[in-house]
């Protein structure tokens, strides 16, 4: 199984285009060593002929047109067999509208996740103006083959504001399991994930590599810089650093790959040079980048 990271960063992307805290200035002016980055996704192969997207971002244009596995072949026909949703945040879906040119989306999604898209926004009834949309309904702890790859989505309790009022809570956010049906050898891809919670940690039981939300390095990130009022747990998502974070919980379990992916444009660990990238490697972990390839 091949798991290709099109982008790495959080929404908004690397630099973010009206930031202008320290980690959106270095990338800018070059005084310190980092890479641009787009908004997070990744997509997964069994063969490298046929690739399933997990989330859409609206970077998805340059995403594809930097990975040759996602060019098409004869006419119009795409490598692109279907795309698999975490939630329905923006940076997530707003790429499906630019996939309208296409023969039609196969798209796996929990139904609070559908719901947002047609009931809260009708973000899928204006797609659908465009192209066919076939939705396969994601069921946390159902197995799906796909064909080579299969996959389990669990559920990640989340206390982030429902935005869009449909008032289902389960299913809001996902992550996913993806097995290699071949070999049998796993991995995880969980971008938002706001507590390690038993059932959550017990899904990384056996995996060869997780790809795991590394949005903040402290909880109060934006608030320190000024920028915003909320912490990281009020958005959704659990702080890299600092006692009870992600990297201390984390770092002992024994998985090859441990990959911080969904980087905020404010994270320390963006620079190449900062002492948070450097305990973050020191930690037995790694930080995404876009065109990072694993073999699973």
């Amino acid at each position: 199984m091949r798991l290709r990271v099109l982008g790495s960063a959080a929404g908004g992307g690397y630099p973010q285009w009206n930031c202008s805290c320290p980690t959106c200035g270095a990338v800018r002016d070059g005084s310190r060593p980092a890479r641009a980055r787009t908004q997070s996704s990744i997509a997964a192969s069994p063969d490298g002929r046929r690739w399933f997207l997990f989330n859409a971002s609206p970077d998805i244009r340059t995403q594809f047109e930097a990975f040759p596995g996602m060019h098409p072949g004869d006419g119009r026909v795409t490598p692109l067999q279907a795309v698999l949703l975490t939630d329905a945040e923006i940076d997530h879906t707003l790429g499906l509208l630019l996939l309208r040119e296409g023969r039609g989306i196969q798209l796996h999604a929990t139904a609070a996740t559908h719901a947002t898209l047609r009931d809260g926004t009708g973000f899928l009834n204006t797609l659908e103006r465009f192209c066919p949309v076939d939705w396969h309904p994601v069921l946390p702890g159902r197995e799906v083959s796909l064909g080579g790859i299969s996959y389990r989505a669990f559920d990640v309790p989340t206390a982030k504001h429902d935005r869009f009022g449909t008032g289902n809570d389960q299913g809001r956010v996902v992550g996913y399991r993806l097995t290699d049906e071949t070999t049998g050898r796993a991995a995880v891809y969980l971008p938002g994930v706001q507590e390690l919670t038993p059932p959550v940690r017990d899904e990384f039981d056996g995996i060869d590599c997780l790809f795991i939300d590394g949005t903040t390095w402290h909880d109060d990130e934006l608030i320190r810089l000024g920028l915003a009022q909320k912490t990281a747990r009020d958005m959704g998502h659990l702080a890299i650093g600092g006692p009870g974070g992600s990297l201390e919980l984390l770092s002992p379990l024994p998985i090859d790959r441990k990959i911080y992916i969904h980087i905020n444009n404010t994270n320390p660990i963006l620079l190449e040079d900062a002492p948070e990238r450097r305990l973050v490697t020191e930690g037995g972990m790694d930080v995404a980048h876009d065109g990072l390839e694993v073999e699973v």
